[in-house]
């Protein structure tokens, strides 16, 4: 873990997936550890913090998630976009090899036993919440936030700072075919007027 890596207090959660980035999943499970990435992922509540993320039930992680019952949802940055398109195109049950070819390096966060994908701009630990109905009927998997960090050269006092990071931690928004945008500039908007 680098000095730039801060806690990010729970009810906070939420604010590192609510612009809608595309996202790393990682499990590990009877000595088996996968790095997925998801475009459908997003904050679902914020106490307890959850959020939700979709699995197709063709991918090695969902089936390291059930097992596990525990997973890490990662915010990849700008520098990772070779890596991100290479663990979403990529199967580890065609290719054992997966998480090395595309440059994966694990790191270990103090006291979760978890694969966390090193440089990154945020991780969300997750415990999952079983919803057996709709993860067999959707795909979709719902995760009680345990823990959360982020890149303070991005992320501090509670919010995103892109607009005044290095321009390569910005986050990957996914479109298809190897295509993404990156997010951009922030804007403010003036509070209403109260009314007379």
């Amino acid at each position: 873990m680098t000095s730039n890596v801060h806690p990010v207090a729970l009810d906070r959660a939420y604010r590192l997936l609510n612009h809608g980035p595309t996202v790393l999943v990682s499990a590990r499970h009877d000595g088996v550890e996968d790095v997925m990435a998801a475009a459908w992922a997003c904050a679902l509540d914020y106490d307890p913090p959850k959020l939700t993320v979709v699995l197709d039930n063709a991918t090695r992680t969902r089936g390291l998630v059930e097992g596990a019952g525990v997973f890490v949802i990662q915010v990849p940055t700008v520098a990772q976009a070779a890596l991100a398109h290479a663990v979403g195109t990529t199967s580890l049950n065609d290719s054992p090899a997966k998480l090395r070819n595309a440059g994966v390096e694990l790191i270990d966060m103090p006291g979760h036993d978890l694969p966390f994908v090193a440089g990154c701009s945020a991780w969300l630990a997750c415990r999952m919440i079983p919803e057996p109905s709709i993860q067999s009927r959707y795909d979709l998997f719902v995760g009680e936030v345990i823990a959360a960090w982020a890149d303070a050269r991005v992320f501090r006092d509670g919010r995103w700072m892109f607009e005044t990071a290095d321009p390569a931690l910005r986050s990957l928004h996914y479109v298809a075919g190897g295509h993404f945008y990156v997010i951009g500039d922030a804007i403010d908007v003036p509070p209403l007027p109260d009314p007379a």
